[in-house]
């Protein structure tokens, strides 16, 4: 997730917006674990003013292109990411209900940290302007906090197997 997200601070950067971060545009070398964020044909030069045409997957646009019409790139970037955090850890998409307990700041999974729904929370806030803004997502507590101090972070899917397997 971290190459992921220095890859998308990086495109902002250097004057591009993606519009289309999801699992599927994304490349793992098996032998070193580097991740390549690919496909650029939704992409746009960035600019910090709105844009008003949606181009991407619909589950990873933000709410406000649906509620308003108009989105700014970082927080639309920030809330791709958290679609994506989201589906890495869960092992599926948000729901409409996860989506709307998140309106709400309800949302939390038992088999997560609470860094880890923290973060979550914090790239799918429905509010644009309270979303954790791009430049501080790998500052969160998730990435700087050692693993040894954080809650046992189980995978939903062993969980699910061990679930399946006690009831057979």
């Amino acid at each position: 997730m971290r190459q992921v997200i220095e890859a998308a601070e990086t495109c902002c950067r250097r004057g591009v917006f993606h519009r289309d971060i999801k699992l599927e545009n994304l490349i793992v070398n098996t032998h070193t674990m580097d991740v390549t964020l690919i496909d650029f044909g939704c992409g746009n030069l960035f600019h910090e003013t709105e844009y008003h045409t949606f181009s991407g997957t619909e589950m990873y646009c933000p709410p406000e292109f649906f509620e308003t019409g108009k989105y700014f790139a970082r927080p639309a970037t920030v809330y791709s990411l958290g679609v994506l955090l989201y589906t890495m850890v869960c092992g599926y998409m948000p729901v409409y209900t996860d989506r709307e307990k998140m309106q709400h700041w309800l949302w939390y999974l038992p088999s997560l940290s609470c860094e880890c729904s923290h973060l979550i929370n914090a790239c799918l806030h429905p509010d644009p302007s309270e979303r954790i803004p791009l430049e501080q997502i790998l500052l969160h507590d998730w990435f700087t906090i050692s693993p040894s101090d954080m809650e046992d972070e189980r995978p939903v899917l062993v969980m699910q197997e061990e679930l399946i397997s006690q009831a057979c």
